[in-house]
């Protein structure tokens, strides 16, 4: 499957944020040189190796400007204070041209774009809503689900950051991909585009890709 999303992906420079211990991360880690992990330890220096992953705040990166042919985070959206900040330096990061795919739920029922549950100032977190957790891979404990997002979310990245950005969703009975929380956004980088190789059928294909990472 990844060979068909992107022949030469493994010539690709990718950053993934938060990768889980399966699926697609540990195929992207094994064999691409160019692939870099990262996880936020916040109580160690930004930048450095920790565990094996780089620490990384997704909302303040230490990576260079254009660094990345290829972002991907999933499930990671719904747990940043800042998911402008976020979008801010992903974008940052990006090559020209450069595609930042990712997954985070999208409330259908919900109208507005975005929808605070908790929020930080001074190292203290205020909760607007009952605090809800999801599974971490790196802690025990869980991630703190910080935002809700709504429909109209396409609307608020791209007035955050000048990203194409397209949301697919998704209802597949031959692979058990039903009911909610099915999408995928992909963004694109303004500028030089990818290689022909990459580019129509790249999107398509990664789409089923992210999708056979989050459903087996």
């Amino acid at each position: 499957m990844l060979e068909e999303a992107a022949p030469n992906w493994r010539a690709l420079r990718i950053h993934e944020s938060s990768p889980a211990n399966r699926g697609i991360s540990v195929i992207l880690a094994r064999d691409c040189p160019g692939y870099v992990g990262s996880h936020y330890f916040p109580d160690h220096e930004r930048g450095a190796s920790v565990n094996g992953w780089r620490n990384e705040d997704i909302e303040c990166q230490t990576f260079a400007d254009a660094e990345f042919d290829l972002v991907v985070s999933l499930d990671v959206m719904e747990h940043v204070f800042n998911p402008e900040a976020a979008f801010k330096e992903i974008f940052r990061t990006l090559k020209p041209g450069g595609y930042y795919v990712c997954t985070f739920p999208i409330q259908r029922s919900q109208v507005q774009a975005l929808g605070v549950r908790a929020s930080i100032s001074g190292g203290h977190i205020t909760h607007h809503k009952e605090p809800e957790y999801h599974g971490n891979p790196i802690n025990h404990e869980g991630a703190l689900v910080t935002v809700d997002y709504g429909y109209s979310i396409h609307q608020l990245i791209a007035e955050w950051v000048p990203f194409e950005v397209r949301i697919s969703r998704f209802s597949d009975r031959e692979h058990g991909i039903l009911g909610e929380y099915t999408e995928v956004v992909v963004c694109q980088k303004p500028g030089r585009p990818p290689p022909m190789s990459m580019r129509s059928q790249w999107v398509r294909r990664a789409l089923r890709t992210v999708l056979k990472r989050l459903f087996g």
